[in-house]
């Protein structure tokens, strides 16, 4: 996967929120990836140049990339039913021994 330059407004646009789960604990802890809630419009290589510039100064480098397209669940209202929006996630892998500190993210100065 080649990365890509990216512009500072996109980056921070594309991750959205870590996904905090069971499962996404189990997944970073044993494979080493931390999962993502990402915009459904963004694709594998821009959501690797976006963790990379976000994590910069942790020289955090991207090994994999995985993405799935969560739909979403419907809901009562009262007596009207309503529709979850679709959500895209992304399962990011990072280098063996490293690790994001999700308190120091590049806010957009450089």
């Amino acid at each position: 996967m080649k990365s890509s330059s990216i512009s500072p407004e996109r980056a921070l646009q594309i991750i959205l929120a870590p996904q905090i789960s069971e499962k996404a604990t189990l997944i970073a802890e044993k494979d080493n990836q931390i999962v993502f809630r990402v915009l459904p419009s963004a694709d594998k290589n821009e959501i690797k140049a976006a963790v990379e510039y976000l994590w910069k100064s942790q020289k955090i480098e991207v090994t994999k990339v995985q993405i799935s397209n969560v739909k979403g669940r419907q809901k009562r209202f009262g007596r009207y039913m309503g529709r979850r929006a679709n959500w895209k996630k992304a399962y990011v892998g990072i280098k063996k021994g490293q690790e994001i500190n999700f308190s120091e993210i590049i806010k957009g100065e450089d």
